[in-house]
């Protein structure tokens, strides 16, 4: 019987663990550009402030946690697809970046934030956990990438990763800083750009450079490819 009750409190933790991040989630999915309070997500979950607390120290280590549950889906979708034998195309592997960072409005003004409060709010060892959680899935997922398209050498899977992330991430910056002045200038050398367009022409000369293999020239991610 005490097993039993013991099995069912944790049951009982990890759900309301799930219901203050979904509750979260919601509250940055009206307001992407704006972060809510603890005492806010308590009540969009129904629960009160200082049970907030009991799971998450702080409001910053329960936004790295969403971030976190965000990116975990994503490479848990990329891992599931490349440990199947069929071979993976390029045309699915950009199709699933865009799905998962680039289509849900709250994952760019996430990961952005949480990036800055790692490297000033965030307490160290929450940030160093979730790096090595981070680095662990990223390893996993470069193994897979360099089983599909073995002119990737060894380790190259992971860089191919980073690379991409680092154009997801910092072409968003670029055209949200742009976005925020009212468009830049004519003669700006960066211009006014479309986002999805400008990356999906970005991602796909890095992976076509990097596996060595031909995309459309337009370099577009169809809409309706499944991930």
């Amino acid at each position: 019987m005490v097993i039993r009750h013991r099995a069912v409190l944790a049951e009982d933790k990890q759900e309301r663990h799930h219901a203050i991040l979904d509750a979260a989630a919601r509250l940055l999915a009206r307001s992407p550009d704006r972060v809510a309070n603890v005492a806010e997500v308590a009540d969009e979950a129904g629960l009160a402030k200082g049970t907030v607390y009991l799971y998450f120290p702080s409001k910053e280590e329960l936004l790295l946690a969403l971030h976190e549950r965000n990116v975990a889906g994503f490479f848990e979708a990329m891992i599931a697809r490349l440990e199947h034998p069929e071979p993976v195309t390029l045309d699915f592997m950009l199709a699933l970046m865009r799905r998962y960072m680039v289509d849900d409005p709250t994952y760019l003004p996430l990961a952005t934030r949480c990036l800055g409060l790692m490297a000033t709010q965030m307490p160290t060892e929450a940030a160093a956990a979730f790096m090595e959680r981070m680095t662990n899935r990223l390893w996993s997922a470069g193994s897979g990438l360099e089983r599909h398209f073995p002119t990737l050498p060894a380790g190259g899977g992971v860089v191919l990763l980073r690379r991409s992330y680092a154009l997801i991430i910092g072409l968003w910056q670029l055209s949200s800083a742009h976005a925020a002045q009212g468009g830049a200038p004519s003669h700006c050398p960066t211009g006014q750009f479309d986002y999805a367009q400008e990356l999906g022409v970005a991602l796909a000369a890095l992976w076509e450079g990097s596996i060595g293999r031909h995309l459309p020239a337009s370099g577009a991610v169809p809409a309706n490819q499944e991930a």
